[in-house]
């Protein structure tokens, strides 16, 4: 079903699995716990998974990209990162 040749996109669909398997097992924790404090201190740890995640899957897939687009293209994509990452800043 799945025919995996390009080592980047298994990179990149691997972490987000394993993201999810992170994410989900603290919904676990917060349930087993019942308490909004636990459940609080959960989800402040995960607030550094995601941009973790978000960041490394980002430079996988901007490694595998580049000799493939155009250098004016790449400039556009890498502006569009960092725009995702000051906006995420200004939270």
């Amino acid at each position: 079903m799945f025919f995996l040749l390009d080592r980047i996109v298994l990179s990149m669909a691997l972490l987000r699995m394993l993201s999810s398997s992170i994410e989900f097992t603290a919904a676990l924790l917060m349930l087993h716990f019942n308490r909004v404090e636990t459940a609080f201190k959960i989800n402040c740890l995960l607030a550094m998974v995601g941009p973790t995640v978000l960041f490394t899957t980002t430079s996988l897939g901007l490694v595998g990209l580049a000799g493939k687009v155009p250098p004016s293209s790449m400039v556009m994509i890498l502006l569009g990162v960092a725009l995702i990452f000051i906006g995420i800043n200004r939270m």
